[in-house]
């Protein structure tokens, strides 16, 4: 193994455990539970259905076939070609960032996939169920009920605003870069929103994606404080 990747494989590890700690600590716990919180309020009140419903006819239902494959794809590919372009190069800081956002993105999957597999949710849609039927309020507590597909909170959206708002952390004086960041978040949230998560799903995916971006950006940003050496 060579130098380069033993430090890359090092990077990424950076505080790990700490980081998935403290996503749990504090007022990111506080938030967690108000995303609970926000998740009871919309399914009682009927509004995951409502939402569902005004938008399942409309144009907006038709980002589910770009959210779907761009929010699984982008976490995988994002932190290789950025490491890629670092190393062609050279330049450390797009080489730290790869790692930050391949952390976020593996932080943000593996706790909303925990929350997941208890939560065991029905999505909006299933072939088995007959159509226009309100499951909102259905939820398959346990182990593993469900898998890691179907459940609370949304992953896609989960992973979607860790890597956003950690990528926005990372290059705080870069406006365009922030608007791009949580444009392509947005879309991702709002395409499972309408189809294949609840709204209240997404909402929480936005809040727990929150926390461990910034838990990450801020870890990474500290590692490495030099000055951004790509244009603006």
């Amino acid at each position: 193994m060579t130098r380069g990747r033993q430090n890359t494989i090092f990077t990424f590890f950076h505080q790990l455990p700490r980081n998935v700690a403290w996503c749990f600590w504090g007022r990111n716990l506080l938030w967690q539970l108000a995303a609970i919180g926000l998740t009871y309020v919309s399914v009682t009140s009927g509004f995951d259905w409502a939402w569902f419903a005004f938008f399942r006819p409309t144009v907006v239902y038709w980002l589910a076939f770009v959210a779907g494959p761009v929010g699984a794809l982008v976490p995988i590919f994002a932190p290789v070609i950025l490491y890629a372009i670092g190393q062609q190069r050279k330049n450390e800081r797009l080489a730290n960032t790869s790692c930050a956002l391949g952390q976020a993105a593996f932080i943000g999957w593996g706790i909303s996939s925990l929350y997941k597999a208890f939560t065991g949710r029905l999505p909006p849609q299933l072939p088995t169920l007959p159509p226009n039927q309100d499951v909102s309020h259905f939820f398959d507590f346990g182990f593993f009920q469900q898998g890691i597909f179907w459940g609370w909170p949304s992953s896609h959206t989960t992973v979607a605003f860790a890597m956003a708002v950690a990528f926005v952390l990372l290059y705080p004086h870069f406006k365009k870069l922030k608007y791009w960041s949580f444009a392509y978040a947005a879309i991702i949230g709002l395409g499972a929103s309408v189809s294949f998560h609840w709204f209240s799903d997404v909402a929480a995916g936005v809040i727990l994606g929150s926390i461990i971006g910034t838990v990450v950006g801020n870890s990474f940003l500290r590692r490495h404080s030099d000055e951004i050496p790509i244009a603006r």
